[in-house]
């Protein structure tokens, strides 16, 4: 008689299939991503700014020294570094690493191909905004400022460097470039400056979509803060500062041209009451008559 196996299995059964480890629960990976994102925010955003600056020197000053091109030429080399080991970290902290690489293609591209590091001034917009995403919600004009700053600047620096030297260029300086990205992140297309080059027209249409984007993000962003503000003003358990003297003045009271919900209900109770009242009417009314017919 065989004595059985230390794991409590007869031996003539044969090895067992082995349970696999546990894998790790995907809102642990989230949760890893999201401390990382939260710890390199603000640094990576100084790393941007810092990108910008370095980016923006040699083409506004044309001029400058071979030293100071070379020092920004470094700064930039190594801003680029950094944003690919963030990108690594990130990919890598990421439960699915390659559906986060399929959903983050231009920093991929940007990070495969070093001859696009200009398209890092794209993330500068995005991460200054998202860093100001908390205040901003009530203060429009404050992002739309920033917003439209921010691609302004960037347009305006992408479109010079494109245009110069290019034979038949308008935009021949940054003040070219600037007052070219104001009339195009508007709309009002004057025509007076246009890029001739494929690199600036792609650019362009950046741009006049980061327009449309922006004005679209500024208009939903003060509808829902407008609808907020209605829905706590009007809700008998909203904000202490919408109750008694906010914007629809005391609870239950709507600002004017505006109905709250205490009054549609009040309105629906009545309509019911008048609609028994009604019901109850016509039956005392066919009651008598058909007493009287009975005499």
């Amino acid at each position: 008689m065989t004595a059985p196996s230390p794991g409590g299995r007869d031996d003539a059964a044969g090895p067992g299939p082995r349970e696999r480890p546990p894998s790790p629960h995907p809102d642990a990976g989230h949760a890893r991503l999201r401390r990382w994102q939260a710890a390199t925010e603000w640094p990576l955003t100084a790393i941007s700014l810092l990108f910008l600056v370095a980016y923006a020197i040699p083409i506004a000053r044309p001029e400058v020294s071979p030293d100071v091109r070379a020092a920004c030429s470094f700064v930039l080399a190594v801003t680029w570094a950094l944003f690919v080991l963030d990108y690594l970290v990130r990919a890598r902290l990421a439960p699915h690493p390659w559906r986060y690489v399929r959903r983050h293609p231009l920093e991929l591209a940007v990070v495969v191909l070093p001859v696009l590091r200009p398209l890092l001034l794209v993330s500068v917009v995005v991460r200054l905004n998202r860093v100001n995403a908390v205040r901003l919600r009530g203060r429009v004009v404050r992002f739309a400022a920033a917003g439209t700053a921010l691609l302004v600047t960037v347009g305006a620096l992408t479109v010079t460097q494109a245009e110069r030297g290019v034979p038949g260029a308008d935009i021949v300086n940054l003040g070219d470039g600037f007052w070219w990205a104001m009339v195009t992140i508007t709309t009002v297309g004057y025509g007076d400056f246009a890029p001739v080059s494929p690199t600036g027209r792609v650019i362009a249409v950046c741009l006049m979509l980061g327009g449309i984007a922006l004005l679209g993000v500024v208009t939903a962003t003060l509808s829902s803060w407008l609808v907020e503000r209605v829905t706590d003003t009007s809700s008998p358990d909203g904000p202490p500062g919408a109750r008694g003297g906010g914007l629809g003045g005391p609870a239950g009271e709507a600002p004017v041209g505006m109905v709250s919900q205490a009054q549609v209900a009040l309105l629906v109770a009545e309509v019911q009451e008048l609609r028994a009242q009604i019901v109850a009417d016509r039956q005392r009314a066919r009651g008598q008559g058909e007493s009287g017919s009975a005499e």
